[in-house]
């Protein structure tokens, strides 16, 4: 993991076409504005885990039953 320490209106570039942007800092609490493609998806990373986790659910329940009634099993 690379660390970097950033002050108010600082921003990093990742890849040429994303940028970080620390717009505030309350406390222990950082607000950041990210811009990118649109065709990049952005999620924090609970909602992320949820997403994935339902995509697991989703393979495993249906997807195999479908996956065994086409072939005959």
């Amino acid at each position: 993991m690379l660390a970097l320490s950033r002050k108010k209106n600082e921003a990093i570039v990742i890849n040429n076409n994303i940028e970080v942007t620390i717009l505030e800092m309350k406390g222990d609490q950082v607000k950041i504005g990210i811009s990118a493609p649109k065709e990049v998806p952005v999620y924090r990373k609970e909602v992320y885990l949820q997403i994935q986790n339902a995509n697991k659910e989703a393979i495993d329940s249906s997807g195999m039953d479908a996956l065994k009634d086409l072939l005959g099993k």
